[in-house]
């Protein structure tokens, strides 16, 4: 049976189902998180008690190379579970993280291409940058859930899923960025209230494994609504349903 929100939402509808994913998955995705994000944020935190990457250069070297390679498998473990859980099925973390790892390398290939374009636009006055990261925002997405050959594979489709709807893309993670920010505003205002440097340190890690995959529930409920008004995506999967 098809998912009840499998049909074309507004943007208070969209950011609804996303909480309500979130909440659902809290769990699963922290466990992602944990896995893939607590240490690299960790060494950051090390490297600037130090006194930056200028003090540990190798050190802040290899701990980007990592953070680069599971960042990769936290996008794309926490998309496939979004997806399954969107679509009645259900993924828990362990299986999501082995799903993922095929598509490593061409994931960190695809944030390099991505960073690469939204720099260049940004480079030019702003607003094209704005408009290519709208743009290839669902290109992660598009490509683990798709199977897609290559990055630049993904770009293309993500660019094609967007066409029309960049602006409700742009509004859904600018909603989404304030209020994720909320916290940490909140937390950095309490630690120099206190004096207490180390603590706002403690909790950015703390929000960024807890907080964060909210950006990939987000991210995921908006290619599914893009496909289902670009493509027709739930009368696929009613017709795949009737026929079983």
């Amino acid at each position: 049976m098809p998912h009840p929100t499998l049909r074309p939402l507004a943007l208070g509808e969209l950011l609804d189902v996303s909480f309500a994913l979130y909440r659902q998955l809290f769990g699963s995705l922290v466990i992602v998180g944990l896995v893939t994000g607590a240490l690299p944020l960790i060494v950051d935190v090390y490297i600037e008690q130090r006194g930056g990457p200028a003090s540990e250069p190798i050190l802040w070297f290899f701990n980007l190379m990592l953070s680069m390679i599971l960042g990769a498998i936290g996008v794309g473990a926490s998309t496939h579970i979004v997806s399954d859980s969107y679509l009645g099925e259900r993924l828990h973390a362990g299986a999501a993280l082995g799903r993922v790892v095929p598509y490593v390398g061409r994931l960190i290939a695809l944030t390099i291409m991505t960073g690469f374009l939204v720099f260049c636009g940004l480079v030019l006055l702003i607003i094209p940058g704005i408009i290519i990261a709208c743009g290839l925002a669902l290109g992660a997405t598009a490509l683990v859930l798709e199977g897609l050959p290559s990055p630049g594979a993904a770009l293309q489709r993500s660019w094609a899923l967007t066409r029309g709807y960049r602006g409700k893309v742009f509004l859904a993670l600018m909603v989404t960025f304030l209020l994720l920010m909320i916290p940490a505003v909140g937390m950095g205002v309490v630690s120099a209230l206190l004096g207490m440097e180390a603590l706002f340190t403690l909790a950015s890690v703390i929000l960024g494994v807890l907080i964060s995959p909210f950006i990939y529930v987000t991210v995921t409920v908006l290619y599914y609504d893009l496909r289902i008004r670009q493509e027709g995506f739930d009368l696929e999967m009613l017709s795949q349903h009737l026929r079983g």
